[in-house]
């Protein structure tokens, strides 16, 4: 047995018809420029899930140094003790904090953030 699918033949004339009707909607609509688009908040996206980091130090090291660690090796960092930590969301610094615990837990407390409001966080 042989199957035989069902095509539907579309005319030439059709075809540019239907994209003469397309081209006439795309010249008349009018699309309102972006800053007349854009709501007075930022509540739309207010559910969106950001990655948010913590960086309380840094350095380089050589490979032979990386190869070198061990347990209980100690690596220094590029900050004093007691200075505040970089809090970054999605990897754009937003503001500085005190690393903290809270119910057995490393936390941070914000001593410093970035913008004027959080309109403007989210612009820059």
């Amino acid at each position: 047995m042989t199957e035989q699918s069902e095509t539907e033949v579309v005319e030439p004339e059709e075809v540019v018809a239907q994209e003469a009707d397309s081209a006439e909607t795309a010249e008349t609509a009018q699309v309102a420029p972006v800053e007349d688009r854009t709501p007075a908040s930022i509540d739309f996206v207010s559910d969106v899930p950001l990655e948010v980091t913590v960086e309380v130090g840094g350095t380089r090291l050589l490979v032979r140094d990386v190869l070198a660690l061990h347990k209980g090796s100690v690596v220094e960092l590029d900050r004093l003790a007691g200075e505040p930590a970089d809090v970054l969301v999605n990897g754009k610094l937003i503001g500085r904090g005190e690393v903290a615990v809270v119910d057995d837990r490393l936390s941070v407390r914000l001593v410093e953030i970035s913008g004027a409001s959080p309109v403007a966080r989210v612009k820059s």
